[in-house]
C-alpha cells in the first residue's frame, strides 16, 4: 500500500496577495470619509470666533382665537382626569397582585367627586386610580354603570379644594362645522388638548352589548387610544360630548371620532347615580316579537298582554286577545312616542329610555290594525318604574 502526499495548497500564497490590496481599498475608503466629514469645512479664516445667538424678535399679542384656546384649555382641564384600571392576578410564587389593565379618560361630574367615564374604560377591574390635573392620585370605587351607551361613573373621595365641575352645555342644539375641542390621556399623555370641527351628527355605533348607541356626534378632532371618556368641549368650554371611539383601521387617528352627546349624559348620570344603573321606564305590557309582525306588514311594538293596573291598562290601551269566535284580535300598535316614529319592539324600548318613570308621553297607536275597524289614535300615558324599582 503506498500514500500519495498531496501537492501545497496555492491558497496561503493567494491570501497573502490580497491582503495588501484590501489593505489599500479600507484606506482608500477611510480617506474619503475623511475628506466628507472634514474636507469641505470652510477654512479658518472664515470662522467667527465672537458668534451669539440670534436675538429673539418681539412676539407681539397672540390672536384672538389663540388665546381663547389657551383660556379654554386652562379652565377645562382642570376638570379632566386619568384613570387606570387594576385587576388582582397571581404571580408565580402564587402571591396575589394588582396588575395594570388599562388607563382612559374621564371628567370630574360634581363637587361630590363623581367622575363620568365609558364603561369599557372601568369595567373589569378590582382597583381604579383617579388622576387629577394637579397629578395627585385618589383611589375611586365604582357607583354604577350602562353598556347599552357605554356610561359609567366613578367617586373619589378628595377634599373640595381639588374638585372642579366641568361646565355643561346641550347638544341639540349644534351645528356640522362647529368648533370642538378634545382633552384626554391618549396613549397615556395626560392633558392633551387637540382641535377640530363637528363632522356630523345623529351618527349610530353599536355599543358593548352590540345595541346601537343613537344620536353620536362625529368629529375630526384627534382622538386616540386613552382619550376614551374624555370631554368633548364647545368653543365655550361647555361639555357637549364624550369622546368614545374611532374609526380606524390602524387604531389611531384617522379623523373620523365619535362622542356621545351630553344630552344622552344628562339623561342617564342621574339615574346611575340615584339607582346604580338605568331604570327603563315601562307601559306594564308585554309585546309581540317582531318576527310575527314584520311578516304582516306591521311596523310598530304590537301589545300583546297587558298588566292589570298598570300604565296602559290605566291608559284604555288594548292587548290582543281571542275573540268569543276564536279568531285573534290584534291589539293596539304602537307607531309612535312624542312624535318620534317606533317601527319595532326594540325602537320602543330605545325610545322609551329618553325618558323616567312618571314622565307623561304621548302614544300614537294603530287600533284593531289590518282590520275595517282600524284606526289611529292619541293617548296619553303616565310611565311606570319596574316592579323592581317602585
Amino acid at each position: 500500500m503506498s500514500y500519495t502526499t498531496p501537492p501545497p495548497s496555492s491558497e496561503p500564497r493567494t491570501l497573502r496577495r490580497l491582503v495588501p490590496l484590501l489593505v489599500f481599498l479600507v484606506a482608500v475608503m477611510l480617506i474619503v470619509q475623511f475628506w466628507q466629514m472634514f474636507g469641505r469645512r470652510l477654512p479658518l479664516a472664515a470662522l467667527d470666533p465672537d458668534a451669539q445667538p440670534r436675538p429673539i424678535a418681539p412676539a407681539g399679542d397672540l390672536a384672538a382665537d389663540e388665546k381663547a384656546t389657551i383660556s379654554l384649555f386652562k379652565q377645562s382641564s382642570r376638570s379632566v382626569v386619568h384613570i387606570t384600571t387594576l385587576a388582582a392576578a397571581r404571580d408565580y410564587g402564587f402571591n396575589i397582585v394588582d396588575v395594570p389593565q388599562g388607563t382612559g379618560s374621564g371628567f370630574i361630574w360634581d363637587e361630590k367627586g363623581h367622575i363620568v367615564t365609558n364603561f369599557h374604560v372601568a369595567r373589569g377591574a378590582d382597583q381604579w386610580k383617579v388622576t387629577l390635573a394637579d397629578q395627585s392620585t385618589w383611589d375611586a370605587v365604582p357607583i354604577g354603570g350602562w353598556p347599552d351607551v357605554d356610561l359609567a361613573v366613578l367617586r373619589i373621595d378628595a377634599p373640595a379644594e381639588r374638585i372642579q365641575p366641568l361646565l355643561v352645555g346641550t347638544s341639540a342644539d349644534l351645528e356640522v362645522g362647529q368648533k370642538v375641542f378634545a382633552i384626554g390621556n391618549p396613549f397615556g399623555l395626560d392633558q392633551t388638548l387637540t382641535t377640530g370641527v363637528i363632522s356630523g351628527l345623529g351618527r349610530r355605533i353599536p355599543s358593548l352589548t352590540g345595541k346601537d348607541i343613537e344620536g353620536m356626534i362625529q368629529t375630526d378632532a384627534a382622538v386616540n387610544p386613552g382619550n376614551s371618556g374624555g370631554p368633548l368641549l364647545d368653543s365655550r368650554g361647555r361639555l357637549i360630548g364624550m369622546n368614545t371611539a374611532i374609526y380606524s383601521p390602524s387604531g389611531t387617528s384617522a379623523g373620523v371620532g365619535f362622542a356621545i352627546p351630553v344630552d344622552t349624559i344628562q339623561r342617564i348620570v342621574p339615574q346611575l347615580l340615584r339607582y346604580g344603573k338605568v331604570v327603563r321606564p315601562v307601559l306594564g305590557a308585554e309585546y309581540l316579537p317582531d318576527a310575527y309582525t314584520r311578516p304582516r306588514g306591521l311596523a310598530g311594538a304590537l301589545i300583546g298582554t297587558i298588566a292589570p293596573g298598570g300604565p296602559a291598562a290605566q291608559a284604555g290601551l288594548r292587548p290582543t286577545r281571542r275573540a268569543r269566535t276564536g279568531e285573534w284580535v290584534l291589539g293596539d300598535l304602537i307607531v309612535a312616542i312624542n312624535g318620534q316614529p317606533v317601527e319595532s319592539v326594540e325602537g320602543l324600548f330605545t325610545a322609551l329610555e329618553k325618558h323616567q318613570p312618571g314622565h307623561k308621553v304621548k302614544l300614537t297607536i294603530v287600533r284593531s290594525p289590518r282590520s275595517a275597524a282600524e284606526e289611529t289614535l292619541e293617548v296619553d300615558v303616565v310611565l311606570g318604574a319596574p316592579e323592581g324599582d317602585r
